[in-house]
């Protein structure tokens, strides 16, 4: 039993962490985007039309909304999957 949770463990691990590569990836993304943002003036900003400001300040917020789901998604598949694994390993303590 406790070969298969350290098997199973393995590749949950494998697998978060190519989740985390992944995050990191978007991570770097949306913080590029973001030091973009900062760079608009307050004031006047001549960047045309203001429809266009608006649609791109938008894809922002959804790229760091997206970001942060993704953070989300992450936390709640790390607690799935290891509620079983430490569930199992409550009922058989003397495996250990």
């Amino acid at each position: 039993m406790q070969d298969q949770i350290t098997s199973i463990l393995n590749h949950m691990a494998k697998s978060q962490q190519e989740m985390a590569r992944t995050l990191e990836a978007k991570r770097f993304i949306v913080a590029h985007m973001a030091s973009m943002v900062v760079q608009i003036p307050d004031r006047d900003p001549s960047f045309g039309e203001i429809e266009s400001l608006v649609e791109h300040s938008l894809e922002v917020t959804k790229g760091i909304t997206s970001y942060l789901n993704s953070l989300a998604d992450l936390e709640d598949a790390l607690a799935d999957n290891l509620a079983p694994i430490v569930k199992a390993m409550k009922e058989h303590p003397s495996e250990e």
